[in-house]
Parts: structure tokens; C-alpha cells; sequence
């Protein structure tokens, strides 16, 4: 299963709910970047690009569980930066965890010895590796040599422990399909069980570099690409329907508020990608943001956004009757 039974019916639970209260828009993940301090330089990374004495900045333990409970959202990832620089990091895991909340942990695998012995395997918890692409690939995009021999031998590591494995593949400009399909292929077979796949999203801040992103259309052709070589065995994390706009057959509008932004200068608005405004209070993002005017169409920002933080919860609204099969055959697939 891409899931806990118990999890996906927990998660289905909140939808519903939402619905039926008729809210239009609420969170799915939250975000929460307990730092935005990275050991890594990464080509295509905004956020390491920051003033440094944003980078600097942490939130504590207490501040992390207040913003799960603040937004309520049954689902958190903790990204960054790279959370494992957090010294309170453990800590962090095991209160969400306790909240019976499905964490994911975003790791470039570096300092994966500092915490692995410190976890405990759990069926809502997820270890997510960044891994781009082949050794070659992986390594020039985030600057440094010997990462990816690292990422692997971390995931092979987590899974004799126990731990259940995503990975996190960002596409680039001049990325080979036939070489990140046989990796998405190599990674099934090491047992990892599930893969994130998504288009980089466009910077302002990378600046010079901005030749290495996609536009939308290049985009759409470089996945179904990668699709084909990956072939039908692959197990995505991403939903179904979020796979059919990544391959262009059907049109989904962003919605960020699905996944909002904690960072350690306050909630992040418009979304995860973009940085107007910090709020103080999560109702005030929700609430204060206008967000009619973001989305592909609307800013020109979002012009070649096809990232799963916008769109994945689009997903989820735009499900229809006929992909609830589709949808139940996605979520209990081996």
C-alpha cells in the first residue's frame, strides 16, 4: 500500500469533513521548515539563497508542534533547508508523530548517521530522500561529488531498519528520461516504497542559472518521457490524477493554500514556492491572502509551476467519480 489503511482512512475522514462543512479551501500538508540553514549549494534551490541571517534562524520545538496544531492539517512535511541541521530535529519527529500526524522527514542524506539511530520506524513516518537523478546528474545539480552514493547507501540503511522510503526527484532542463526512468526503476527494486517526481520550480532568486528550468510545455513532454522509460511498475507517491496533468491530459488549477508555509520567520505566503508576506497566525494567511491572484494564468510567477505543493491538493479536489477506482487501485498497489 502507498499508506497505512488506518492513515488513508484518517485522511479521507478530513476531507470529507471539510466538504461537508463546505470550506472551499483548507490545508492537506503542511510545510514546516524547522530551519533554512542547508549543508548543500544546490543549483536550482531559492531558499539557500535567503539573507544569512534568515538562514541562521530556527524554530524551536514548541513553535513546530504549535503550527501543526495551528493549522490542523493531517499531514506534515518537514523540509527546509535540510532539517537534519536542526539539533532538535528527533525531537520534532516524535512530537508530530504523536499527534498521529503522516510525517515526512526531506533529507538530502548527509547527516542521515547523526539521526537514524535516534528514530524509531513508524507506520506514519516516512524518511524522503532528494535524489535527482543518476550519480553524475544528482551530484552536479547539488554541487557536491559523492552525494548520491550517500543518498543510496542511507536508503539502504533506513530500509534494513525498518523505515518506510520515499524519494523526492526534481526535473531539470537536459535531464535524460531514459536515465531517470531506470533509476525511479533501480529504486523500486531496493524496496524503496514510493516516488515523488516533479518539475523544479522557476526561482527568481537562482537568476544566472534560470536556463536549467522547464517551461510548462517542456515540462509535460520531459515526463511522459520519463514515464514511458520508467515503465508501469514504478510506485509514485504522486496521485493519479496529479500524474495525468504532470503527462498534460487534464488541466488543474493550484491551490497553495493546501499546502501552507511555517518557516521561522512566520506562516509563508501566497505558498510554499513564493514569498510576499509572513504572517503571524495561520488564520491570517488564509484569510488576508488574495488568492485569486496566483495560479498558472493569473501570475506570471506561476507561469511554469507544475510542483506537487500547488497541485497535488488540486488533485485531490478535482477527483471525480470515475477516478475514485482509479484512486483505490493508487492507494492498495504493492
Amino acid at each position: 500500500m502507498r499508506q497505512p489503511l488506518g492513515l488513508t482512512w484518517d485522511m479521507t475522514r478530513y476531507v470529507i469533513a471539510q466538504r461537508l462543512r463546505g470550506r472551499r479551501r483548507y490545508p492537506l500538508v503542511l510545510m514546516l521548515e524547522p530551519t533554512e540553514l542547508c549543508n548543500l549549494t544546490c543549483t536550482g534551490c531559492g531558499k539557500i539563497r535567503q539573507d544569512p541571517a534568515v538562514l541562521q534562524r530556527r524554530l524551536s520545538v514548541e513553535e513546530c508542534l504549535a503550527a501543526v496544531d495551528e493549522c490542523g492539517a493531517p499531514a506534515v512535511s518537514i523540509a527546509g533547508g535540510e532539517p537534519l541541521t536542526h539539533p532538535d530535529i528527533v525531537a520534532i519527529v516524535e512530537g508530530i508523530l504523536a499527534r498521529r500526524k503522516l510525517t515526512l522527514l526531506c533529507t538530502n542524506g548527509i547527516l542521515l548517521g547523526r539521526v537514524l539511530p535516534k528514530l524509531k520506524p513508524h507506520p506514519r513516518f516516512s524518511l524522503v530522500f532528494h535524489l535527482d537523478g543518476p550519480r553524475e546528474h544528482h551530484d552536479r545539480m547539488v554541487e557536491r561529488r559523492g552525494v548520491y552514493d550517500l543518498v543510496i547507501k542511507g536508503i539502504a540503511e533506513a530500509k534494513k531498519r525498518g523505515f518506510r522510503v520515499t524519494t523526492n526527484t526534481t526535473l531539470y532542463k537536459g535531464a535524460d528520461p531514459k536515465a531517470v526512468g531506470q533509476l525511479l526503476r533501480e529504486l523500486n527494486a531496493m524496496g524503496v516504497d514510493n516516488c515523488i517526481v516533479s518539475p523544479a520550480f522557476t526561482y527568481e532568486e537562482v537568476g544566472m542559472r534560470s536556463d536549467i528550468f522547464l517551461r510548462r510545455k517542456e515540462a509535460i513532454a520531459l515526463f511522459r518521457a520519463v514515464a514511458e522509460a520508467a515503465g508501469p511498475g514504478v510506485r509514485y507517491y504522486n496521485t493519479p490524477v496529479y500524474l495525468d496533468f504532470l503527462m498534460g491530459k487534464r488541466h488543474l488549477r493550484c491551490t497553495p493554500w493546501g499546502n501552507p508555509t511555517r518557516d521561522p520567520l512566520g506562516w509563508k505566503g501566497p505558498c510554499y514556492l513564493l514569498t510576499d508576506r509572513h504572517y503571524q497566525r495561520f488564520d491570517e494567511l488564509m484569510t488576508e491572502t488574495r488568492w485569486e491572484e496566483f495560479g498558472y494564468g493569473e501570475n506570471p510567477r506561476c507561469a511554469s509551476c507544475m510542483m506537487h505543493s500547488g497541485y497535488e491538493a488540486s488533485a485531490v479536489s478535482a477527483i471525480t467519480p470515475r477516478d475514485a477506482w482509479r484512486m483505490v487501485r493508487w492507494l492498495f498497489a504493492s
